[in-house]
C-alpha cells in the first residue's frame, strides 16, 4: 500500500490568531497513524509560528513556493535552505496559480523541483489543465508536458523523494470537482508515464488530488486506486473540514 498524504495549502490566508486556533485544533485531533501523513503549507511569514506550534506533533509543515536559486542577489526570493531552517519537510512547486498568475514555465518549475531536493525538501509537484484545455481534449498532453519537463531535467529517480498533485485548474476555487472517474483517469495516466521509465518508482509514487476536495467527496475520491491523498485548499482553513478529509484518507 502506498503512503497517503493529505496536505493543506493555506494560500494567502491567515493571521497569527487564526493560525494558532487552527493549529491547536489540528494538533488535538490528528494523531500519528501508520501509512498516512498530514502537512500544512503556510505563507512564508507564518513558518516560524507553524514550526514552533507543530514541533513534536504528528503534523509536518512546508511552504508554498521557493526560488530555483540556492543563494544570490534575488531580492524577495526564498531559498530551499531557508525553508529547511524552519523545519519544512515539503514545498509546493508549480501550483497552477504560480503558473497562471506569475508565468512560471515548465522549465522554471523543473528548476524549482530540483532546488527543493538539493535543500533536502520533498517537492509536491503540481500538474493540471485548464477548462479550455480539457474541453479541447488536451488533458493528457498538458499534464504529460508538465511532468516530462521535470522527469527530463531531474531524472526519474528524483520522483522517489517527491509527490505529484493533479490539480485540474477548472476545479480550483470554483466549487467544481472532477468526478472520481475523471480524477482516477488523470492519476492513472500520471503513474503510467512514470512507469514507462521506472515501474518500481511508479508503484510507490504518491499522487494527490487537488481540486475542491471537501469532506463530502473526499472518501469517494480517495477510494480510487491511483488517488493517494489530497492537496487541500479552502477546506484546509477549517479544522473540522480538514480533519474529516484526513480521516477519509486514513480509510484509503
Amino acid at each position: 500500500m502506498r503512503a497517503v498524504l493529505v496536505a493543506g495549502n493555506w494560500k494567502m490566508h491567515g493571521s497569527l490568531a487564526a493560525n494558532q486556533a487552527l493549529l491547536d485544533a489540528l494538533k488535538a485531533r490528528l494523531g500519528s497513524r501508520d501509512g498516512i501523513g498530514y502537512a500544512v503549507c503556510s505563507p512564508f511569514p507564518y513558518l516560524y509560528q507553524v514550526a514552533t506550534s507543530l514541533a513534536g506533533s504528528a503534523i509536518s509543515w512546508g511552504a508554498q513556493n521557493l526560488s530555483e536559486h540556492d543563494v544570490g542577489a534575488y531580492t524577495g526570493e526564498v531559498s530551499g535552505a531557508m525553508l529547511r531552517e524552519f523545519g519544512c519537510r515539503y514545498v509546493i512547486v508549480g501550483h497552477s496559480e504560480r503558473r497562471g498568475l506569475y508565468g512560471e514555465t515548465d522549465q522554471q518549475v523543473a528548476a524549482k523541483f530540483m532546488a527543493a531536493q538539493r535543500a533536502g525538501l520533498t517537492p509536491i509537484l503540481c500538474v493540471g489543465e485548464t477548462l479550455e484545455q480539457r474541453d479541447r481534449g488536451d488533458t493528457q498532453a498538458v499534464v504529460g508536458r508538465q511532468l516530462e519537463a521535470v522527469l527530463n531535467s531531474a531524472g526519474v529517480s528524483a520522483i522517489e523523494n517527491a509527490a505529484i498533485a493533479y490539480e485540474p485548474v477548472w476545479a480550483i476555487g470554483t466549487g467544481k470537482t472532477a468526478t472520481p472517474a475523471q480524477a482516477q483517469g488523470a492519476h492513472e495516466y500520471i503513474r503510467g508515464l512514470v512507469a514507462g521509465r521506472d515501474k518500481s518508482l511508479a508503484a510507490g509514487l504518491s499522487i494527490l488530488y487537488g481540486g475542491s476536495v471537501k469532506p463530502d467527496n473526499a472518501r469517494e475520491l480517495f477510494a480510487m486506486p491511483d488517488v493517494d491523498g489530497g492537496l487541500i485548499g479552502g477546506a484546509a482553513l477549517v479544522a473540522d473540514d480538514f480533519v474529516a478529509i484526513c480521516e477519509a484518507g486514513a480509510t484509503h
